[in-house]
């Protein structure tokens, strides 16, 4: 009798994952005239740059690499400036155009890598381009040659091979907390060494945690013109209810929901309350620098335009240049409003 004692308990797994390291080089050549007749095989190289942790150039050859194959053209090629073998990589070559018109002449490896794969460069030296990269009659006499300027970008993209095995451990990892820990600093006020009087309101907060967030407090605090000795601000212009809102964002990250007791009545007034508390706090974060706000009041806005709110978040957004939000605005008063509003 024939027993199997193959054991099926234990098993195991691996990835193998292939990804591409992707970097860019921006090439310019001033004074392109003065490059021809350099002769054929001879080239203007641009700086090295470093991708996938291999040097590379661009080599562009004016009177194009060969004499006898491209004469005619010119000849651009990536090469691989460090010490390598088998190097595997994609790239792709980019002559702008300086028209305005964005026809730029694209030559991508990319586009090609599921037909033929990576390019392979040997050793130090090794180059990917076109001996016919451009017809040089048709070159000069196009948008892409400007001022006597050429411009050309570049992207390479080394391919990379790792394995990954099984994991043996599984650690749960808690969200951030900075943004509680930072609101408990301005509930409890911790530290505080600035006060900001609005009307007859105070508030206390931090100097160095508002100038982290807003462009304008660090100039206002540490600026050149700056006072970061100062412990009072007036404010005006700016409800105390709106700047609470808005210190609550800076220290949280978080947007600060309406409270409930600001409100009463019905139903849509509820609704007009929160849009007005919210169309305050985008103006109020445009003033202090807080894009982000910004645009979390600007979607905010774009969720909640009806024909009570559609004029005066137009004019906001139109105020603040809030294209998206301008832009929802004039299509629902075109809607329903008749194309005014």
């Amino acid at each position: 009798m024939l027993v199997n004692n193959f054991d099926h308990g234990i098993s195991s797994g691996s990835k193998s994952i292939n990804e591409s390291v992707n970097g860019s080089h921006d090439f310019t050549i001033r004074g392109y005239s003065l490059a021809k007749g350099m002769g054929a095989g001879k080239y203007i190289s641009s700086d090295t740059f470093t991708v996938g942790g291999y040097d590379w150039a661009i080599y562009f050859y004016p009177d194009g690499k060969n004499l006898e194959d491209n004469s005619m053209y010119v000849s651009v090629f990536i090469a691989l400036a460090s010490d390598g073998t088998d190097v595997r990589a994609l790239f792709e070559l980019t002559l702008l155009d300086q028209s305005g018109k964005g026809k730029h002449k694209v030559h991508s490896h990319f586009d090609r890598a599921l037909e033929s794969g990576p390019y392979t460069l040997k050793y130090r030296g090794s180059m990917w381009g076109y001996k016919r990269f451009f017809r040089r009659v048709s070159l000069e006499t196009s948008d892409y040659l400007k001022d006597d300027c050429l411009s050309m970008h570049c992207t390479v993209g080394v391919v990379r091979n790792r394995v990954e095995g099984p994991k043996h451990f599984t650690i749960s990892i808690p969200p951030s907390d900075m943004g509680q820990n930072l609101k408990f600093l301005l509930e409890s006020e911790t530290g505080c060494d600035i006060v900001f009087r609005i009307g007859q309101e105070t508030f206390k907060a931090h100097k160095l945690i508002l100038a982290a967030r807003s462009p304008v407090f660090r100039a206002q605090f540490f600026g050149l013109v700056g006072n970061p000795n100062m412990d009072q601000v007036e404010l005006k212009d700016i409800e105390p209810s709106i700047f609470k809102a808005m210190l609550v964002f800076i220290y949280s990250d978080t947007f600060p929901e309406a409270e409930e007791s600001t409100t009463t009545g019905s139903m849509s007034s509820i609704y007009t309350a929160s849009t007005n508390m919210i169309q305050h706090l985008l103006a109020a974060a445009d003033r202090f620098g807080l894009d982000r706000l910004k645009q979390l009041c600007e979607a905010k806005l774009c969720e909640e335009v009806n024909t009570e709110t559609v004029a005066t978040t137009l004019s906001l957004a139109d105020q603040h240049r809030c294209a998206q939000l301008k832009a929802i605005c004039l299509k629902f008063a075109a809607a329903n409003l008749g194309g005014a509003c």
